[in-house]
């Protein structure tokens, strides 16, 4: 299951909500007869559309009134719904297609990324060559889809109200021949035109910078419009996707991205080493 970010602020909300008043799951539970793994499974956006029934019971004890019980309830009734979806969306794996999902409603992304060119910076060509040298076992047509969704991802950054990115990378990153000189070549100068999109920060973490907090890999951190939205931090692995959304965990991250900040060359400096890496 997709989580929506509609689904995901009325997990907060119905978690806040329950917590002010100083109620367990099991309390909530007795005086509702809601089962209590069905609370839990609405607090933590687990269930596709909650019942109409669960959320009155609920509104009812919490002493909801309107107009903030209806949003709630409205929140209730559009929760599964995912309109960007395409068709062939569905051939790729559910934790792809929940990451596109967050990035698709976010209104900030910070990426750091030690291996690769970010995903919402990358060429076709590249993408092309990163994805069919990652998932050597896929068919041509899984990865055309993978191509596709990379490529389709990117239009957060062009429309109306554009996506906001703010991506660190690892040299390292930039030296590895993916797909081999011309390809790395476009991709280079393909950054350095983003770099200078009005909604588009790029900055290098130099190898002089020696070793630094960002080395044990990736991340990504996603920020939303509606403060009620949790944010999220996407964590790509060998292991499988994590989506952490503890505050803890976002504090965390969101410090470290602001080292990594810190310690990376100025976007004007990074510019001008990925045209020397370019004419190189």
């Amino acid at each position: 299951m997709i989580p929506t970010t509609r689904l995901r602020r009325l997990a907060a909300e119905m978690r806040r909500l329950r917590e002010s008043r100083d109620m367990t799951r099991e309390e909530v539970s007795t005086q509702t007869s809601i089962n209590e793994a069905t609370i839990y499974r609405l607090e933590t956006a687990r269930v596709r559309r909650p019942q109409k029934r669960t959320l009155t019971a609920l509104l009812d004890l919490y002493g909801v009134t309107d107009p903030h019980r209806e949003e709630l309830l409205d929140l209730g009734r559009n929760s599964a719904q995912q309109e960007w979806l395409q068709p062939y969306h569905a051939e790729l794996p559910e934790d792809y297609t929940t990451y596109m999902a967050f990035e698709a409603e976010a209104r900030s992304v910070n990426n750091y990324e030690s291996l690769f060119v970010p995903g919402l910076l990358q060429t076709e060509a590249y993408a092309h060559a990163v994805i069919t040298g990652v998932l050597p076992m896929a068919s041509e047509r899984d990865v055309e889809h993978h191509v596709h969704a990379r490529i389709e991802r990117q239009h957060l950054l062009h429309k109306p109200d554009p996506l906001t990115l703010w991506a660190i990378i690892d040299e390292a990153a930039l030296h590895r021949q993916v797909g081999g000189r011309d390809v790395m070549r476009r991709q280079l100068d393909h950054l350095i035109k983003a770099a200078n999109e009005p909604n588009v920060i790029v900055q290098v973490i130099p190898y002089s910078a020696g070793a630094h907090p960002g080395m044990p890999g990736s991340f990504i951190l996603l920020d939303f419009p509606n403060p009620a939205d949790p944010n999220v931090v996407h964590i790509d692995s060998l292991a499988g996707d994590l989506f952490l959304e503890k505050e803890a965990d976002i504090r965390r991250y969101r410090l470290l991205f602001d080292h990594l900040r810190a310690i990376a060359s100025r976007p004007d400096h990074t510019t001008r080493m990925l045209i020397t890496l370019m004419d190189d």
